[in-house]
């Protein structure tokens, strides 16, 4: 035989039609990557403004509400204590508190946030301020832990859950078959994905909270979401799975790794990333999860509802889809449990 012929021989269509999928999911990584951080820039940031008059504190707002490119979405409110609140509820990202008997200001932030979120806005009011002769001084309400460099630790640790979620669905489609056989074995796998899940969950908020110290919050609270972030991810996987097999490895790397990671607000939160990312991020699960966890972490779990809600619909989706293929594919002929198919 050629050498010609053993490459027709050895390369079918198949391989070479994964291979290409391959290689698309690689520019897709790059071009996501690179797209979300290549240039952070602040947009829309909400920020609470007080100050002793209604009119100074009108003025304020209208005046960083006009900056070149909107990087603020400044709101009025009564005094520093609902500034605060604001700040601890996640409903704004820092508070201008102006004393007009000086030429100081105050800058709430909270680092707990993301570190590059409060610098951003530090620098953005900051410049504001100069150009009005004025300078800043800067209070963080919801500081970082010690041991968690830049706010970082939360995105981590949501990022090593979801890579759990997606292994472990791809390693039950690897010890038996992509799709599997009937209904009861795909109850099975979810049964087994969410035991896994649970497990995950504890091993991960212990290594992140007590074991390195590098992330405060309840750890009942971190264990819960560590567990519906690996179920969530992990059902996705197998609904993948359920309708494209293998390929549906690829297509659930797409979703969580390729846009989630990018868009989750991890690096650059929300209000720096370009318009796509940003709006995609919270309605994807690693974006969900990071913010859920800084806010256990930080805010006393404020603001954690609705990532909640929404990782919970993922995993409710990906169960369904899963169990639903299964009982379609046993329906099919040749799909019946014994007819040699792995499970």
């Amino acid at each position: 035989m050629s050498f010609l012929a053993e490459i027709k021989d050895a390369v079918t269509a198949r391989a070479a039609l994964l291979v290409l999928g391959v290689l698309a999911l690689q520019l897709a990584f790059v071009t996501s990557y690179i797209g979300a951080f290549h240039q952070p820039k602040p947009s829309d940031i909400p920020i609470a403004v007080a100050a002793p008059t209604g009119r100074i504190t009108e003025q304020t707002v209208e005046q960083l509400g006009g900056l070149p490119g909107d990087p603020l979405d400044p709101r009025a409110v009564r005094d520093e204590a609902e500034a605060v609140e604001q700040i601890r509820n996640r409903e704004v990202d820092g508070a201008l508190l102006v004393v007009p008997t000086g030429t100081t200001d105050r800058l709430l932030v909270a680092s707990g946030a993301g570190a590059s979120l409060s610098q951003a806005l530090e620098a953005v009011v900051g410049a504001a301020e100069r150009a009005r002769g004025r300078t800043v001084e800067v209070t963080d309400v919801a500081p970082a832990d010690p041991g968690d460099a830049r706010g970082l630790s939360a995105f981590y640790l949501v990022v090593g859950w979801c890579v759990g979620g997606y292994l472990c669905a791809a390693i039950l489609a690897i010890s038996a078959g992509a799709r599997p056989a009937n209904s009861a074995r795909a109850v099975i796998r979810l049964g087994a994905l969410a035991a896994y899940a649970v497990v995950a969950g504890l091993l991960g908020t212990l290594i992140a909270g007590p074991v390195l110290d590098a992330l405060p919050g309840s750890i009942w609270g971190l264990w819960g979401l560590g567990a519906l972030v690996v179920f969530a991810v992990g059902a996705i996987t197998l609904a993948f799975q359920g309708l494209a097999g293998v390929v549906g490895i690829g297509l659930a790397i797409l979703l969580v790794v390729v846009l989630g990671n990018p868009s989750a607000g991890g690096a650059y939160p929300y209000p720096l990333l370009p318009p796509f990312w940003r709006a995609i991020g919270p309605a994807l699960p690693p974006g969900a999860g990071t913010y859920a966890a800084r806010s256990i972490a930080y805010f006393g779990g404020n603001g954690a509802g609705g990532p909640v809600l929404v990782l919970g619909a993922w995993a409710v989706l990906g169960s369904a889809v899963t169990l639903a293929c299964a009982v379609f594919r046993r329906g099919r002929p040749g799909a019946a449990v014994g007819s040699g198919l792995p499970g």
